[in-house]
């Protein structure tokens, strides 16, 4: 799924115990007590073609996870989440944020404060055009509609349609 998300979100944008133990470890420790909690997320955001941030520092990143959406901000507990497409924002501050669509991927948030989300595709949602986004709903809606059922041409008409579904949520339109 995520290669067909990572196509369709391209052709938008083309178009405009131990176990315990070691958790445990994991936990929130600091090398001295003089060394002081962190007071911002350390964002790694990269695509396989371009790192979008590098050490950026954030207060937060609100990130669209398969089990839900939730966000990280400083001194989040470590975390490993694979990403579903959706939405994912960048808060550089409380009035200053970057939204994203991300085709899925994964975010591992690590114990030191630093986020790292690895995507196949991601695009700013200001760069996306609704009337496209609609036009490749309604193109997929018919593929769907004409593909025989259970054939590999209406699975991938279907997952067509969810991504440019979520895209038109993302712009504020509802689609089907």
């Amino acid at each position: 799924m995520l290669s067909r998300s990572s196509f369709v979100a391209k052709k938008v944008l083309s178009r405009t115990s131990v176990l315990g133990a070691s958790r445990a470890a994991a936990a929130r420790t600091f090398s001295s007590e003089s060394e002081a909690a962190a007071s911002s997320v350390s964002l790694n955001f990269s695509v396989p073609y371009e790192s979008i941030y590098n050490g950026a520092s954030v207060e937060q990143v609100i990130i669209p996870g398969v089990e839900g959406e939730y966000g990280v901000t400083a001194n989040h507990v470590p975390y490993v989440a694979q990403m579903k497409p959706g939405i994912l924002t960048v808060m550089f501050d409380s009035s200053e944020s970057e939204k994203y669509f991300v085709a899925g991927g994964y975010a591992v948030t690590h114990a030191n404060s630093v986020t790292d989300v690895v995507c196949v595709e991601a695009v700013k949602v200001d760069d996306l055009d609704v009337s496209v986004v609609s036009a490749n709903y309604e193109a997929a809606k018919s593929a769907a509609g004409s593909a025989t059922a259970g054939s590999q041409e209406e699975a991938e008409a279907q997952i067509d349609m969810e991504v440019n579904k979520t895209m038109g949520a993302a712009l504020g339109v509802t689609l089907g």
